[in-house]
């Protein structure tokens, strides 16, 4: 299956931006009556959930170059 390089800027800044959007959703509910064990828990999920979304980021950036030819002409 091929995926053109216009489908996968657009399907990756979707996944990207839920993944923020859902990251900043986990920090934003950490409660500072919480525990400090399940404080540092609710962090990490919610920074997971960040890395995903900035790696999303990364495959939007190399499709949208790919798309625009910056690393050379595609052989087809």
């Amino acid at each position: 299956m091929k995926l053109s390089a216009q489908m996968t800027f657009w399907a990756s800044l979707v996944f990207a931006l839920v993944c923020i959007a859902y990251g900043g959703f986990g920090f934003s509910r950490i409660d500072a009556s919480m525990s400090d064990a399940l404080r540092e828990e609710a962090r990490g999920f919610a920074w997971f959930w960040m890395f995903l979304g900035c790696v999303g980021a990364l495959f939007a950036i190399l499709a949208w170059l790919m798309e625009h030819g910056k690393f050379g002409p595609l052989d087809e």
